[in-house]
């Protein structure tokens, strides 16, 4: 294997990206720490560059609060695009591939239908702009460049809706849960194991992919599997997003189109319910 270096390593996505070099045995990856590796901080992120000369950079570092990012768009900015862009200009200088982590809130996402990697991005948040606004970067700074387009992360690690879920519904007789918001969960250990198929195959197409479980799904339905799987007995009320506001508005209907991913680099994508199941038992197995 190449060197590989994980930017962002202590969020969601690095945590299962060091257990996924740990199940496949892959060697040659450095999980450097935040403060070696902000990416608002170019001189530092330059002496990283230069010790380690990596192969491929996977950036797993965004500001991902969506409805904060509402009211600290300076910040969501900073990270989302110049990170993106600063990570870009030294990939391009140490001709290293960067594989960088986007969403599915760069659509508006108002009709029913698989959005493609080449469908016209009209974000509606300032987290969706600001995540829009690093993919260009990205690719006007650099050629070499893997875009992955996620929905709906979550596993058994860091702050998310399983984990979220499962405090409530442990703490609660009734949930009311959104139904009208539909997408895709993404298991973060199937993202980080897409990743290294992409690394190790020895064709390389550039450009923007999108990566989720297959299947579809609403908020609501997610949380009663989530209960189902678990064994959580919890009442759960279907509710419009007009009954529960807030700060930043999200795509309606976001499933995206995996074909390009799967044709291209030949990648098995789960099902998104088969996937829930390891989680909880892996959140079963650490507890």
């Amino acid at each position: 294997m190449e060197k590989v270096l994980v930017i962002g390593a202590g969020g969601q996505l690095g945590q299962c990206i060091k257990k996924i070099v740990a199940l496949r045995s892959i060697e040659n990856v450095v999980f450097p720490e935040e403060k070696t590796a902000n990416i608002l901080n170019v001189a530092d992120l330059a002496a990283l560059f230069e010790e380690q000369k990596p192969n491929y950079v996977i950036n797993c570092a965004a500001y991902t609060a969506v409805d904060k990012a509402e009211d600290e768009a300076d910040i969501a900015k900073a990270v989302n695009e110049t990170g993106a862009k600063n990570l870009a200009q030294l990939c391009q200088q140490y001709q290293a591939t960067l594989i960088h982590i986007s969403t599915d809130f760069v659509f508006e996402g108002n009709e029913i239908k698989l959005l493609k990697e080449d469908d016209i991005a009209e974000p509606i948040s300032v987290y969706g702009v600001t995540k829009l606004d690093g993919e260009l970067a990205i690719t006007a700074a650099l050629q070499q460049h893997i875009i992955i387009r996620t929905s709906w992360l979550y596993s058994e690690f860091a702050n998310n809706f399983v984990k979220t879920m499962l405090k409530l519904g442990a703490e609660r007789d009734e949930l009311s849960i959104i139904a009208d918001q539909v997408g895709t969960p993404t298991y973060a250990v199937d993202l980080a194991n897409a990743i290294f198929d992409i690394i190790e195959n020895p064709t390389k197409v550039y450009g923007v992919y999108h990566f989720s479980n297959e299947g579809v799904t609403s908020w609501y339905d997610f949380a009663q599997a989530i209960f189902k799987l678990s064994g959580t007995n919890v009442k759960v009320h279907p509710i419009p997003t007009s009954a529960y506001p807030t700060k930043a508005k999200r795509p309606h209907f976001s499933v995206m189109d995996k074909t390009k991913i799967k044709a291209t680099y030949h990648i098995n994508v789960p099902y998104w319910t088969d996937s829930l199941e390891k989680c909880i038992d892996a959140l079963k197995a650490n507890s």
